[in-house]
């Protein structure tokens, strides 16, 4: 079974030999660039060409080298960036960037970037920039979909891996939408009406210039915070859940993508609703959040959505404990999701710049271990 047919089986609930494993495909699956470099250092392999693809969260393109060791069945889509440079940003520490992208000290040592109207700020030692979220790549709509189009192509052809589009919304947009959503209903389902259409345009484009070619997109749509929604949830169901499950309707009436919806925190109240409008498969689930017990999760939507994360709690376990309480907490969380397919493994959203080594080897090496099915009736 190839990589791609893994993951898609995975997705439609059908028979695997294992449990896919993902590093990467998506900014909140993936790793950071300090994080990564330290990997490959602890590995034996070479530092010299990392390249950072997501130069806000400052995570990395994983390498074909990593993607064998860990038996990883995904791919990053974003192509290479036109032309790079390198940056230090501290002692040891060097990666490849775009161009586009030219952080500059301050007097304290941390480091600025203004680039097209946005401002980015990294404090001194620190492993990511927080302020605007500005696309490097810098092209039109039309120019980009037409470069990310030749990536998907090439992946499809050399590779057996899956992978996802990301930049689709889903109809929610953070707290102060949150807000207007119990104010200005009237006003929030016109926009949202709007946001179809324009979604469903751009669905189209890409549909045509990639869709043979890619096996997901993804939707954003952050509904939770650590501890509950952000929105209530009968405000979600009158003025978000209409346009999701149309949207949704129309990606799988018009070709075989899948639809990968990224939502972090306390979503449990809302996974309902995120079912019924035809979301195929959720991320980062975030086990530490409230009310994301992984079994009742598991037990309540497990036929019917996919769960791509959940893996290992990255927010108390994988950057501060032992590798071998690593491997327990990878283990236990494995044995709740593989049952009956419909889980594909990964960590509770990025790897941290923090994170040892030694507790990524211990992760993926028991993800690796606990993936097989054995023969086992889904």
């Amino acid at each position: 079974m190839t990589s791609r047919e893994r993951v898609i089986k995975t997705i439609n609930h059908e028979k695997t030999d294992r449990v896919p494993i993902d590093l990467g495909v998506h900014f909140s699956t993936g790793i950071s660039a300090f994080a990564y470099r330290n990997l490959r250092e602890y590995l034996g392999l070479s530092t010299d060409n990392i390249e950072m693809t997501d130069c806000v969260q400052l995570l990395v393109r994983v390498d074909y080298d990593i993607l064998e060791r860990f038996h990883i069945d995904t791919v990053l889509l974003n192509p290479t960036w036109p032309s790079m440079h390198r940056w230090n940003p501290r002692d040891g520490f060097y990666f490849n960037v775009p161009d586009t992208f030219n952080p500059q000290r301050d007097e304290n040592g941390g480091w600025q970037i203004e680039f097209n109207g946005e401002k980015l700020y990294m404090p001194p030692n620190g492993y990511f920039f927080d302020g605007g979220w500005p696309d490097f790549y810098n092209l039109t709509e039309n120019e980009k979909i037409k470069l990310f189009a030749k990536s998907a192509e090439r992946i499809y052809k050399e590779t057996d891996k899956f992978t996802v589009l990301m930049g689709f919304s889903g109809f929610f947009g953070g707290i102060d939408f949150a807000c207007d959503m119990l104010t200005d209903p009237e006003d929030v389902m016109a926009q949202n009406e709007i946001l179809l259409k324009e979604q469903i345009a751009y669905f189209d484009k890409v549909n045509a210039a990639m869709g043979k070619y890619i096996n997901s997109i993804e939707i954003n749509s952050d509904l939770g915070t650590q501890n509950a929604l952000m929105c209530t949830l009968q405000s979600y169901e009158e003025t978000v859940f209409p346009y999701l499950k149309k949207f949704c309707e129309h990606v799988h009436n018009t070709s075989d993508i899948k639809i990968f919806m990224h939502s972090c925190g306390a979503i449990y109240e809302a996974m309902e609703y995120i079912c019924e409008a035809g979301v195929d498969a959720i991320n980062p689930v975030q086990i530490s959040a409230n009310n994301m017990d992984p079994k009742r999760l598991k037990d309540n939507f497990g036929d019917r959505i996919c769960f791509w994360g959940g893996g290992c709690d990255t927010q108390t376990v994988l950057w501060s404990k032992s590798a071998d309480e690593v491997r327990k907490c990878t283990k236990e969380l494995i044995d709740i999701f593989k049952p009956s397919g419909g889980f594909v493994f990964n960590q509770v959203h990025n790897i941290m710049g923090n994170v040892p080594p030694e507790n990524i080897v211990a992760m993926y090496d028991t993800a690796y271990e606990n993936s097989f099915y054995d023969n086992v009736e889904l």
